[in-house]
């Protein structure tokens, strides 16, 4: 009798184990490998690894935002970088979650996100108008490149399923497609710069084009809220650009499902915070995490008590 309780004492240890164990064993959605969530979501998961006790974080290759946020329905320890219109939709369980909300918690804001309407020269896109007939390439599935391509075409009155010839490829995917003539213009939502882009740019004998967008940020936000910005890539940010880009800006958020625990929410958070030279190094755009954007009016989804805790400490009131 002794001897089978002590090898229920085992058993129940190591389950009690391997449950704590898996608690810490955090996956990071990202995106692409042409874009900026993957490699930062491979210096955030070296960081969380090597500064939270007892916890081993890894990144996902994912289609981008719309798949991380169903990861995250999924409620299995994931953390996953989202634009706040796809993180929205996925709140109130509309677009592409139409009929599975997902209960989001925001842990932090992260940078802006800029659209890029991306062309070369010979093709004839001088505008957005100049769409209308062409093969373009609207993101990959799963992306919320796509979700806000489909928005900034509704906006400039072009339909998407009629007016154009449409793919869906990943950035890299894109870039290649357009080195090859198989597509006319893409649309990529990411940092500055990004990877897959800079390649297009750098491509010897293209010249890229840039097309300007903001026009349409103000009917875009009279019809899904007050998500985008007008804004611009500065010319300097890519090789061959003649002017400023005038384009669409979306926030990104770093969420996670509202079950999580506040001391896991709060220990994310302060490690991001307290070891952000490791994520600049990684990639640039990682300056763009500060304290002073970590307020209320920058995320249409509810920050997560534990972050909310952090945030306090470092006297930012985010309600």
């Amino acid at each position: 009798m002794l001897g089978l309780l002590k090898r229920i004492g085992v058993t129940c240890a190591t389950l009690a184990f391997a449950t704590a164990a898996f608690a810490q064993n955090i996956s990071i959605g990202t995106g692409g490998t042409g874009g900026v969530y993957y490699p930062m979501g491979g210096g955030l998961a070296a960081v969380l690894s090597k500064y939270v006790p007892g916890m081993q974080a890894t990144a996902e290759v994912t289609g981008g935002s719309v798949d991380n946020l169903k990861l995250i329905g999924t409620e299995k320890p994931y953390i996953g970088f989202t634009m706040a219109d796809a993180g929205l939709d996925a709140l109130k369980g509309q677009d592409k979650f139409k009929g599975n909300q997902v209960p989001l918690r925001t842990l932090m804001v992260l940078y802006p996100n800029r659209m890029h309407l991306v062309s070369v020269e010979g093709k004839g896109v001088n505008k957005i108008g100049d769409l209308k007939g062409k093969r373009i390439s609207t993101g990959s599935p799963g992306s919320a490149t796509e979700v806000m391509a489909f928005r900034i075409l509704e906006a400039a009155g072009i339909d998407k399923d009629k007016d154009v010839k449409r793919e869906r490829l990943g950035v890299a995917e894109s870039v290649n497609a357009m080195k090859d003539n198989k597509i006319d213009a893409f649309f990529w939502v990411g940092g500055l710069p990004t990877a897959a882009v800079t390649d297009l740019a750098n491509t010897p004998g293209t010249k890229i084009k840039m097309i300007d967008h903001s026009e349409v940020v103000a009917k875009m936000n009279q019809k899904y809220g007050n998500l985008y910005v007008e804004d611009s890539i500065p010319k300097s940010v890519y090789k061959g650009m003649d002017a400023d880009n005038k384009q669409a800006t979306v926030m990104n958020l770093l969420v996670t499902h509202q079950k999580m625990d506040d001391k896991t929410a709060y220990n994310i958070v302060k490690a991001v915070f307290d070891h952000k030279p490791d994520l600049v190094a990684v990639h640039k755009e990682a300056e763009n995490f500060k304290l002073e954007n970590q307020k209320a009016a920058a995320s249409p989804i509810p920050f997560h008590p534990g972050a909310v805790k952090y945030f306090a400490e470092k006297g930012i009131k985010i309600n």
